[in-house]
């Protein structure tokens, strides 16, 4: 995924930037960076591998060198970033947040003469905040130049420039990801969390529209282009990535999540469903408010059997590496005996994805003596890899545990029937939902419908992406 942060004040905004930046720490683990303008110094940029050390430590020893009162920051899982761009629009730096599906194609398209040369990542692909910063100056002006990167990319592309006089702030095409304007006596800024702003003494002033850009300087903001109409926000948001204190289109992500777990507690009673257990826990650290609210509704006792040991690792994502990252997640782990020996567990976790770490999850719990582990999902089957942000996605959909388990119970006829298959109530979803639960060990296993998740938002759905769940567009 990742998140970005910016300020323009009619003071030095430095350290705004330094914690606003560093309140999206949950959205990526792979690159931070920061652009600084001043008008004596000019641009001043570092960008920073947080790996293996938080953005903030990283980032602790910048700060004596840099002084200005605009400034923009990312966390970035994909490029490194922010850019430092020169061409006939002035000089500017720029970030982006999402993902460019036809890269190679734009290249093709609008960069096969031989002018032009990109800077290619180790991994041979080119930096989609520089393919960006190309399709922008094509145009004459940074406004058109967005609204055709905008246009020209498949996928999704929130972007943040900044100029000497201001920065430009630009929501993705379908609104995929929140960009919200805070605003205080000296300044203004634009962020992905609402809660960043707030605790730097900004309040809530503006939330764009999909596709909507708007010009930001000390004395406020201006709409540059218009909204559009049609808006396809992450659901995800709500049920995984957001944090737990940040509201998108007016919904609060905790409150949304306690009401997800009510409305699941509430469908299983009314279809007599609900096991007989000792306790209702949530899958650490995600899953806990579903699991609050789905206790709630039961009246079943809310427990924690076990927690996250966050002191070695702190962060919310995990390592690359698929072994590393099991290795981690074992080692994180950390049972309260008196809470699982000869105790029925319902555990509810935020999604289910590849389903290997939620393995040794169980194998843990029954080695720790559990009686019996019952699973839920606060949200549906992932049938389909994201291709609009980073969620989910994968080299492969057959590497998503729904569709893997589709295509081992019915090979390719059963990947016609995906919606029966996500639908409890069929003889294909109850067969999915069995199988699953002997492949991971579950002694029951329930996923949130699509229809309850949409409730629990509580907006227009037809606002809401689904694609990973329905595969609607």
């Amino acid at each position: 995924m990742g998140g970005f942060f910016g300020a323009v004040s009619k003071r030095d905004c430095v350290l705004d930037l330094f914690f606003g930046t560093d309140y999206h720490s949950h959205l990526g683990t792979r690159r931070g960076g920061m652009a600084v303008y001043d008008r004596e110094a000019g641009f001043q940029r570092q960008i920073h591998n947080i790996e293996n050390t938080p953005f903030r430590t990283k980032f602790e020893g910048d700060l004596g060198e840099f002084r200005g009162c605009a400034g923009i920051g990312c966390i970035s899982d994909t490029d490194p970033q922010p850019l430092l761009v020169r061409s006939h629009l002035g000089l500017y730096a720029i970030t982006t947040v999402g993902i460019i599906n036809n890269a190679d194609t734009l290249v093709e398209t609008y960069f096969s003469d031989h002018g032009h040369q990109f800077m290619a990542m180790s991994s041979g692909k080119v930096n989609s905040t520089e393919l960006t910063a190309a399709l922008i100056n094509q145009k004459s002006d940074l406004v058109s130049g967005i609204r055709h990167a905008q246009e020209a990319i498949d996928g999704s592309c929130t972007i943040l420039v900044l100029t000497p006089d201001a920065i430009i702030a630009a929501r993705d095409r379908l609104g995929r990801l929140p960009v919200l304007v805070g605003q205080n006596e000296e300044g203004c800024c634009v962020s992905f969390e609402s809660f960043a702003y707030h605790k730097l003494g900004y309040q809530d002033a503006y939330e764009l529209g999909p596709r909507e850009i708007v010009r930001l300087t000390p004395e406020g903001w201006e709409t540059l282009s218009p909204a559009g109409e049609q808006m396809k926000i992450c659901a995800f948001l709500w049920t995984y990535y957001g944090y737990p204190n940040s509201n998108y289109e007016g919904m609060n992500v905790e409150v949304m999540r306690y009401r997800n777990g009510e409305i699941m507690a509430r469908d299983e009673i009314q279809k007599g469903q609900l096991p007989k257990v000792d306790f209702v826990a949530g899958v650490p650290d995600s899953g806990v408010p579903h699991a609050i609210g789905f206790a709630n509704r039961s009246g079943k006792p809310f427990a924690r059997p076990f927690v996250k040991y966050t002191p070695t690792w702190p962060r919310s994502f995990m390592p690359a590496n698929q072994e590393v990252r099991n290795q981690v997640a074992k080692m994180k782990q950390i049972p309260v005996p008196e809470l699982i020996q000869g105790k029925k567990l319902l555990f509810v976790d935020d999604s289910i994805v590849r389903g290997t770490q939620l393995r040794e999850t169980v194998e843990f719990l029954y080695e720790s003596g559990a009686e019996e582990v019952h699973m839920r999902s606060a949200c549906p089957p992932i049938m389909y890899g994201c291709k609009y942000l980073n969620f989910s996605r994968s080299n492969s959909d057959m590497e998503l545990l729904a569709r893997k388990t589709v295509q081992e119970l019915e090979g390719d006829e059963g990947q016609a029937h995906l919606d029966e298959y996500a639908d409890a109530s069929t003889e294909r979803g109850r067969c999915m939902l069995r199988s699953i639960c002997e492949k991971l060990g579950f002694d029951s296993l329930g996923y949130q419908s699509l229809d309850g998740l949409l409730e629990a938002i509580g907006i227009d759905r037809d606002k809401i992406c689904t694609y990973c769940w329905s595969g609607a567009e």
